[in-house]
């Protein structure tokens, strides 16, 4: 996988952009000025960034797997430590299947019904390989959901869920906390 040189990230004009961040040059970043991307962030071929008016927010230690997408005009944030494996889609924005209105950006916006709420996912939330996330939907600090799941309301912190709607299954170990704590003790002893 080739990465983008800090030089070609510096020039996509983020808004903001941390060190050690590295970005697949097959990766499609729309409006990278509402995009903000954290130290030791990584992102993989494939993937697109669609950032609407609120924005995407990805934290410290964060990695999104090859064909990835992130879309919508509300607010996606992947806090600290999460992380989204290959294939997973977030939506903060999604028409209305309903009949109630026309489907799809190729009709005019007033004849339209399109569902838009912010997506977060809060610190070391991971996602399995191919599930889609659903606009307002928040994921718990901790919270991990299995491949192939659809994720529609919101998970509880250090549960792990899994199928379609994803259903809760197990609690999640909370000794990632401590190899958290020792990332940061590295990290901070490399400081200058």
């Amino acid at each position: 996988m080739a990465f983008l040189s800090e030089a070609a990230i510096a020039a996509l004009g983020f808004a903001r952009v941390g060190c050690n961040v590295k970005i697949s040059d097959k990766a499609s970043l729309y409006h990278p000025e509402r995009i903000s991307i954290a130290d030791h962030a990584r992102i993989d071929d494939f993937c697109i960034l669609s950032a609407g008016r609120g924005g995407i927010a990805v934290g410290r230690y964060v990695h999104i797997a090859c064909y990835c997408s992130l879309i919508g005009d509300e607010r996606i944030e992947l806090e600290d430590f999460s992380g989204l494996s290959s294939r997973v889609a977030v939506y903060s924005s999604s028409d209305d299947f309903s009949g109630r209105g026309l489907a799809h950006p190729t009709v005019p916006e007033d004849l339209r019904r399109v569902v838009h709420a912010p997506v977060s996912l809060r610190r070391h939330a991971l996602v399995g390989a191919g599930s889609v996330i659903l606009p307002g939907v928040t994921l718990g600090k901790g919270s991990s959901v299995g491949a192939l799941s659809l994720v529609r309301g919101d998970l509880e912190e250090f549960w792990m869920y899994a199928g379609i709607p994803a259903r809760k299954l197990r609690p999640r170990s909370k000794d990632l906390l401590v190899l958290e704590a020792a990332v940061l003790r590295r990290e901070s002893s490399q400081e200058p």
